[in-house]
Order: C-alpha cells, then structure tokens, then sequence
C-alpha cells in the first residue's frame, strides 16, 4: 500500500476510536485558521489504473472519502475547500463523496465548494457543504433530468440486419434497442419509474442542502435552467460569486481572518527521475511485475465493473473501449485472496449493466467459495444490473447508495441474422451444418418459430436459475415484485429487501471492520491493475486484428463529435454488451444506452 493510503487510513481510524470514546468533545483546532484545498477533476476513478510511475495518479473515490475523513480528525485544518475543475460526477458518486462532506461538517469544521460553473452534479455536490461558491461571472444550470434512448431496429432492417432477440421478462428492455422502434409498454413503465426515482433523489439532496422546500425548489428550477450567479444566489442554490484568487479574503469572514491554504495536504510526490531513462526502465518494468502486498489485518475491496465476460477483464484498452471484467480474472483472484490470511473481510464492490449468464454464474460460485472462509459484503456503485444482480446476491450483506441502479432480473438472447445484408453486399454464403440443431448458428438464415421456441426454453432454465439465486440470496424478496427485468434505485432496493442498507463503499468497508474486531486495518484492492506488458499486448493486438485502424479511429473520432462524450460512451458500452452475442446465446444484461442529464 502506498505512504499517503496508510496515512489516510491511520488518521482516519484513530478518528474514529476517539470519536467513539468522546463524541461530544469539540476538535482541538489549531490556533492558526488553516483550510485544506482538495481539487476533484472530471470522473473520479472507481480503482488505481497502476499508473503512478507515470507522475501524481489522479485520485480514486475511495482515496477522495479518506482524504475528507482524515481532515474531519486532523486537528491541523479547521476547514475544507473542494475545487471542482471540469468536473464530471455521477449521482452515487455525489451521494458517497457528500456523505463524507457530512463527516467533516460533524466535526465542527466548514466545508466550502468553489467551480467555474455548477451544472446538476457539481450543484448536488455544493448542497453538501456550508457554503458554495461560483467564479465570478460563471453560470449555474438546474433544469432537472434529461433521459434519451436510442432505437435502432429500422437502421439495421435499412442495413439489411434482422435482430432476433428473445427476453424472458416483460420489463426487462435490453433487447428494445435493437428489436423495436420504440419502447414497449412494459419498458415504458420500467423507465419511468426508475427515472422518477432518480429525479426524487437529486431533488432531495438539492432541497435539504438548500434548505429549499418543493415549493421554493420549483422556483428555483424555473430561474435556474441557465441562470447567472446573481439568478442563482437569489433562487437560493448558491451563495456567492467569489473571483479565485479573492477567495481567502472572502474565507476571513468565516474564520476571522485570512485561513492558511494547504493544497492536497497528504499527497506524497513522485520521486522518479524523469532525466535518467534508466531509472525510468526500472520504475516501468518494476510496476509490470507490481504484487499486493498484505502485511497486517486487511479489509480487501474485489473490483467488479464494466461488462462481465468470460476469459480475463480487460481496461478497454487506449482508445475508448469499454471496461470489461472476466470471471477467469474474478476467480483467480479469489483464490489468490483465499490464501491470504490477513484478510478478515472481503467488500465486493459491483458496478455493472451485467453481460455473459456463464460468467456470472462463474463469479457467484467464486463467490460462495470465498465467503465460506471469510465474510463477503457488497457495496453497489452507480449499477449492479442484470448479471450484477447475479453476482450481488452471493453476498452477504449488501450496501446500496440511494440512487444505485439495482435489478434487472431477467434475460436476453439470440442472434442477428444477416442475410438481407448479405444479399445487398453480394456476398454468397454457402453453409453446411452436420447435427440435428447445428443451423441454430446461422448468421445468414432467421430462426423459424419452433426454433425459437428451443432458445426460449433454454433461457427460460437461465431465468429460473438466476431466480433461484436471488431468492437463496435474498431472504423475504418478493419476485413477483422485483424480477422480470424490474429496475429500482437504492432506495426503493432496501425497502424490497433486495438490499440491506443506504451506504457507499467507506461505510461497507468501516462496517466490516467493525463486524470482525479490527480497529487497525489496512484496505486492500483487487484485482491488480494492468501491467505495461498487458496494456501493451491490448495496444497491439489492437492493431493486428484491425485491418484499418487508422479508419477505426476516425470513425471513432467522427461519433464521439457528432454524438458528444456522454452519448457515445452509452452507445459503445450498449453495442459492446450485445456483441457478446457473437460467443454466447443467453446474456444477463440491462441496456447501456441510456443517458441522464
């Protein structure tokens, strides 16, 4: 572990032991005001990409909630500043950041947001503190929430592609994207409700913060879909318009006099030298053969995010793909974890649209082995969908943040067949099967109704074992209520017993180590991340199985302008899930391509 986790983590727990010891006793400040400066730019990570040789690696949201709480104890600062610098924070993510905003304010200590410019994320953050601060002539936009879905059956029947996707669950809507112009009745009401849910979430945390009933939140609502600072402070989202390098002068009013500006109080600096290549050979190749190290009584956090697949997890490479996790990866690591003694406690951390029925089923048996020697506790980030689902329910207990996206319970499968398409590019395929049920493979001719009714009733025995697990999982979860494809948030999970309690990540973690007798602990992540040789041999092998890269890139490149950032990730983390469809034929997968301003 590195110097500045094991001095968070430290600080943090003999906060906590005095905390607990004297919990109205008033923080000893120091007599000199002092305000630490924390700086959040763009998303932060959800786990370390191992790439610290390279300079200062930007912080993770775990080492962000430490650094917060280890100022809430440390008796050097009387306050915190968090700048925002492009900012680009989801909904649970706010929910987990400020409920650590909260710890410091507990502690008697201000806390104090400045941004250029608050859009819904930044603005939910800023509710969390004593007091938010905009930039001088920036702008504060709250219009509320914005969702946008993408069908696309008439492009591929245009393309000359017929998919043929068959779902068992009337609201479970990942196939919709692809088979239908529009959304379904039963998807309808599935995304309402969830939208609506979601909606109530940013609403709460903007109006409690705020101080803002429903009433004096609508009218802010209405002034604030593009509001000046000035609109802004008077609907009562802010509180005042600050030019930067003014901004202690505006703190002395607070703490009497200008405070001491301690930027990143805790980060511990490179000591690579970047002129000797040699030094530089050795720092790379050394990380490429980097080992977790557990050295003492250990909490271990299992990273499961992005799509799960069979083989091994893969980053997605450099140019934009993806993130997938791989249940060969998941079980190697369980084994590897199993081995060391030091690790009394293991908190899954899952944030996945699900992906391969096989590989879920693969990590949940992985799962079971593990919590039969040790206790084995889920903390769920923006999602644990469909396959997600499938893995949470091999927990034994299970943390939600209120806006995480839990459920899905049902599947998806089929194929495309393209011979319209083929047809139309002149391409003649001659095709010769051997075995009663070797057609079914066809990608140029459609399945014919009794053939569909074969995969369904395959599906159908994937369905029922997923059922199965989650009823095994979840005691007193009522299917009829939560299954078929269902999506709730957080909130609503705990009250169907489809989860146990409102929490993020640094609560399972604190939780844990209370359940099994650890005051001094460290925190431990797996799996590793990728090695140079790794990230390398993706990088290449890029370039071998792409006959045109330099095409791919500009396609790339022409989608992400014309669709933005945002709407090109949903597509590509959509499109990537369903070409699992090459390989398999029943997936656990919700739909990515969904986008929420």
């Amino acid at each position: 572990m590195n110097t500045r986790k094991s001095q968070t983590l430290a600080l943090r727990a003999a906060g906590t032991i005095a905390a607990a010891v004297a919990t109205t006793a008033a923080p000893v400040l120091a007599q000199t005001p002092s305000v630490a400066v924390i700086e959040i730019e763009g998303t932060p990570a959800a786990r370390s990409a191992g790439m610290a040789w390279l300079g200062d690696e930007a912080s993770t949201l775990r080492e962000y909630v430490e650094t917060f709480d280890t100022i809430a104890y440390d008796d050097e600062f009387n306050g915190l500043v968090i700048r925002l610098k492009d900012s680009a924070l989801g909904l649970t993510q706010v929910e987990e950041l400020g409920a650590a905003m909260q710890r410091v304010r507990e502690e008697g200590k201000k806390v104090h947001v400045f941004a250029e410019g608050y859009g819904p994320g930044e603005l939910m953050l800023g509710a969390y503190a004593d007091e938010i601060l905009v930039q001088s002539g920036g702008m504060v936009s709250f219009p509320g929430m914005h969702m946008e879905e993408m069908y696309l059956a008439d492009t591929l029947g245009w393309l000359g592609v017929k998919a043929q996707l068959i779902q068992v669950g009337d609201y479970k809507g990942a196939n919709e994207t692809m088979t239908r112009s529009e959304p379904s009745p039963a998807w309808n009401q599935n995304i309402d409700s969830l939208l609506d849910s979601l909606y109530e979430s940013q609403r709460i945390i903007v109006g409690e913060g705020r101080g803002l009933d429903s009433a004096q939140l609508d009218d802010a609502m209405q002034v604030a879909w593009w509001a000046d600072a000035d609109q802004a402070i008077n609907a009562g989202l802010i509180d005042a318009a600050i030019d930067l390098p003014e901004i202690r002068e505006h703190l002395a009013t607070t703490y009497g006099e200008k405070p001491r500006w301690v930027k990143d109080p805790y980060t511990v600096t490179s000591t690579l030298d970047t002129s000797n290549p040699f030094a530089m050979m050795t720092e790379i190749f050394g990380a490429a053969q980097a080992q977790i190290t557990v050295d003492g009584p250990s909490i271990a956090v299992l990273h499961i995010a992005g799509t799960i697949i069979d083989g091994d997890s893969s980053s997605g490479g450099l140019f934009g793909g993806g993130e997938s996790v791989g249940s060969r990866t998941i079980r190697n690591t369980i084994e590897d974890m199993l081995k060391e003694d030091d690790i009394k406690g293991v908190i899954v951390r899952v944030d996945s649209p699900g992906g391969s029925a096989i590989a879920s089923e693969v990590m949940w048996q992985g799962i079971e082995r593990l919590k039969a020697e040790k206790p084995v506790w889920i903390s769920v980030g923006g999602m644990a969908a469909s396959g997600g689902y499938y893995v949470l329910s091999a927990g034994d207990k299970v943390y939600v943040n209120p806006s995480s996206i839990v459920g899905s319970i049902g599947v998806v499968g089929g194929k495309y067949a393209m011979g319209d398409l083929y047809d139309k590019l002149k391409v003649n395929v001659v095709e010769r099967s051997r075995g009663p049920a070797a057609a079914l493979n066809s990608s140029a001719r459609p399945w014919n109704e009794a053939e569909q009714q074969l995969i369904r009733m395959k599906m159908t025995e994937t369905y029922d074992l997923f059922a199965s697990r989650v009823t095994a999982g979840r005691p007193g979860i009522d299917l009829s209520m939560t299954a078929e494809g269902r999506l709730f948030t957080g909130r609503d999970a705990v009250e169907l017993k489809m989860a146990d309690e409102i929490g993020g990540l640094d609560d399972a973690i604190t939780d844990m180590a209370a359940n099994v007798g650890l005051s001094h602990f460290e925190v431990v992540e797996y799996p590793l991340p990728p090695t140079l040789d790794e990230m390398l041999e993706q990088l290449l092998g890029g370039f071998v199985e792409a006959p045109s890269v330099a095409q791919h890139s500009e396609l790339v490149a022409a989608l992400r302008l014309v669709l933005g950032e945002e709407r090109f990730a949903a597509i590509r983390d959509s499109l990537a899930a369903l070409t699992l469809l090459r390989d398999e034929s029943v997936l656990l997968v919700s739909p990515r391509a969904i986008i929420v301003k």
